[in-house]
């Protein structure tokens, strides 16, 4: 039976026999005169699906998970992984099941059902502060790592320092202006989502180098006898050390949020109703990345595992060719991070679309438009990662707060708010649950960052 046979009511369909959806739908044109040249692509299949969607998860986050394990320990880390993972799925299936209901083909669309116009702008700005902050890190972690960096008062040397020399042509400015140029600026114009899913299995391949090399490099020092027992369990002896956990908290939540790609993913299946099975093969592979990751960087570096654990990698390993095992390291993740950034500049350009034109047709038609939005953003993360490196300060905030509204908050309210009498008492429970999590964890982690963050000012002073 083909797919063209299948009966009307049933759900399963192909792209191109879907119907006409609403005003909110991203990029992809639905009716039949907008569809006119797009008839060559018949939906994105599968494979290339998780690829994208894997890509939006692993971003600078899985840099970030091993120093979860310092505050946490292994057993109570990685419960907090594994549990972090199925607590994403059930939120973005509840955004699923809801988008159902309200025939919304956007994330922004699904919030002005159920909470009007001012519900959809405040999805649209929560994804701006989240994905304009993270490209920008990207791009200053790219430019650390191939240029280097003295933002901390010492300098330490790039990649292409190290190998080349110091010239103008590995200066920050020229480095970051030739990759801009020559990788963000192509890859940015593709206006389907599934025309990334070669680069996005590339970027996810990228990872598993980091992670191939970190596991090899551990086994080789373990079986050296040059590792220590790790902690297993978090070390608590004070209430401030017990609120301490909770700070962990926003890190794997951003370390999973994907949730503002899902529609425009889901849009351009070929069988919309995979879509489950491709948000549930996207966590557990990304699970046990990062498990993998954390557990191994955790078991290489110990309590010396710094906030960002590529820093790590900028000092002897103790083993032979350590300086060509941090160099593939830190090439590898510029990469990774490079190939990240088209997936989620696409969701950006779309928002902010939204919010300057909400009435208008389409971007995908209207070339002029596309390229200045593009172009705009583009200058802005360019002159951001240039100009304000310190914004990675700013960022702790701004960004964990929107990715904690995006991966909880919002799917909760809209389950609360329940406009078409479907969510079911355990529905309810969930998301009261995930409100009180998402709000007290990201409230102590607040609090804790600028307490540190004075603390440190004082004593400067």
């Amino acid at each position: 039976m083909t797919i063209g046979s299948l009966a009307p009511n049933k759900e399963k369909k192909s792209r191109k026999h879907k119907g006409v959806i609403d005003e909110n739908a991203p990029l992809l044109p639905k009716g039949q005169a907008e569809d006119a040249g797009f008839d060559e692509f018949n939906g994105a299949s599968f494979t290339g699906a998780v690829f994208n969607l894997s890509t939006t998860i692993v971003g600078a986050g899985i840099m970030a998970l091993p120093a979860t394990m310092k505050v946490l320990g292994l057993v109570l880390g990685i419960s907090m992984i594994i549990f972090m993972a199925f607590l994403t799925e059930a939120s973005i299936e509840l955004i699923l099941r809801f988008s159902r209901a309200g025939k919304s083909a956007s994330y922004g669309g699904l919030m002005g059902d159920a909470f009007g116009k001012y519900g959809k702008i405040l999805l649209q700005v929560s994804v701006l502060v989240n994905n304009l902050g993270v490209l920008i890190v990207y791009m200053i972690i790219i430019g650390d790592v191939l240029s280097g960096t003295s933002s901390s008062g010492v300098h330490h040397a790039g990649v292409l320092e190290g190998w080349f020399g110091v010239h103008w042509w590995t200066s920050r400015f020229i480095v970051l202006l030739v990759t801009t140029l020559g990788i963000f600026a192509p890859l940015a114009c593709f206006k389907r989502i599934d025309s990334l899913s070669f680069t996005s299995a590339l970027s996810v391949g990228l990872a598993v180098v980091f992670l191939v090399i970190t596991v090899g490099i551990t086994v080789v020092k373990l079986i050296n006898g040059s590792i220590a027992m790790p902690r297993l369990l978090p070390d608590v002896i004070d209430v401030s050390s017990f609120f301490s956990l909770f700070t962990v908290v926003p890190v794997v939540v951003t370390a999973y949020i994907c949730h503002y790609n899902v529609h425009s993913i889901h849009n351009e299946l070929e069988d919309s109703t995979q879509i489950r099975g491709v948000v549930q093969t996207s966590l557990a592979l990304c699970s046990s990345v990062y498990i993998m990751t954390s557990l191994f960087g955790f078991l290489l570096f110990g309590d010396g595992t710094l906030d960002d654990v590529l820093a790590n990698f900028d000092t002897n390993l103790g083993i032979p060719y350590s300086s060509v095992l941090n160099d593939a390291v830190r090439v590898s993740y510029a990469a990774h991070l490079m190939l990240v950034f088209p997936i989620v500049f696409f969701p950006l350009r779309l928002n902010l679309d939204g919010l300057l034109f909400p009435s208008a047709r389409p971007m995908v038609l209207d070339n002029m438009r596309f390229a200045l939005v593009t172009i705009g953003l583009i200058s802005i993360i360019f002159l951001g990662a240039n100009f304000i490196p310190s914004i990675w300060d700013a960022f702790q905030f701004t960004g964990a707060t929107a990715a904690v509204c995006l991966g909880f908050i919002f799917p909760a309210a809209i389950t609360l708010k329940d406009r078409h009498n479907i969510a079911t008492k355990k529905d309810k429970i969930l998301s009261v649950f995930m409100i009180v999590l998402a709000v007290f964890s990201n409230a102590v982690a607040i609090y804790s960052d600028a307490y540190a963050l004075f603390k440190n000012t004082s004593k400067r002073e």
